[in-house]
């Protein structure tokens, strides 16, 4: 009998698992969900965010649904060129992390 090793098998139910935790939105369906005001401005997070780090500028973001719950990725770098990886959640604007980059 042919079987698979069951560290495949564990290996590849995390990697499912992950993909069903979170999703990318892509910019369409973050607009819905910016004018529908299931989510705050995206003005309004960067300020958030930027609040955090005076003076830095914002590399990247990128907005998730993470079982239902929309989370606003940031890169920051500041002032003095430290890089910032920032979560916060999208509807209400609260800081989840915000922590130097490895």
């Amino acid at each position: 009998m042919n079987t698979i090793p069951k560290y495949l098998l564990i290996a590849g139910l995390f990697t499912f698992v992950g993909s069903v935790q979170a999703r990318d939105l892509g910019p369409d369906e973050a607009l819905k969900l910016r004018d529908s005001g299931s989510i705050q401005s995206f003005e309004k997070l960067n300020e958030l965010a930027l609040a955090q780090h005076p003076g830095g500028v914002i590399r990247e973001t990128e907005l998730e649904n993470e079982l239902g719950r929309y989370i606003y990725q940031l890169e920051v770098v500041d002032a003095q060129g430290v890089e910032w990886d920032l979560e916060l959640d999208a509807a209400n604007g609260q800081i989840m992390k915000n922590h130097q980059d490895d």
